[in-house]
């Protein structure tokens, strides 16, 4: 998988990373396409139902529930690709709950890495569920037209 994603969609969830600091942001990523590439047409935020705890998510089930409704009811060919959460000690590479947590292994996972409250890297990364651990995706960004 190689995720295509517009400079202004990372931007949208650098800001919602460093906006949550020292909480961690997290949303859902939109997208389409077959095969190995795979082009991001949207990101949604969504609360943090664990936002008390500051090196944890969980992603407000609502927010998935109303987006796949809209991607049912409209006819598109998005869907939903994956999603982005934030960590708040500068790492961008997923940790040992986001392993234990990383249900659905065709997902991508993006994490934004922020520290004192300013992103300092954006990575991308999706479960190998026969080693048991994440690998790299990696995240292209198209010229500016």
């Amino acid at each position: 998988m190689i995720l295509q994603i517009d400079a202004q969609l990372t931007k949208q969830m650098v800001d919602a990373a460093e906006a949550a600091f020292p909480a961690e942001a997290c949303g859902l990523i939109i997208g389409r396409g077959k095969g190995q590439l795979i082009r991001v047409t949207r990101v949604v935020p969504a609360e943090n139902l664990l936002a008390e705890t500051p090196d944890r998510f969980e992603l407000d089930p609502a927010t998935r529930i109303a987006v796949e409704k809209d991607l049912r009811d409209s006819g598109t060919k998005d869907r939903i690709i994956g999603h982005y959460h934030s960590h708040t000690d500068g790492t961008a590479e997923p940790s040992a709950t986001d392993r234990a947590m990383a249900f659905e292994p065709e997902m991508a996972w993006l994490i934004v890495g922020v520290l004192d409250g300013q992103a300092i890297q954006t990575l991308g990364h999706r479960m190998d569920e026969k080693r048991g651990n994440f690998r790299p995706v990696p995240l292209r960004t198209p010229k500016a037209k």
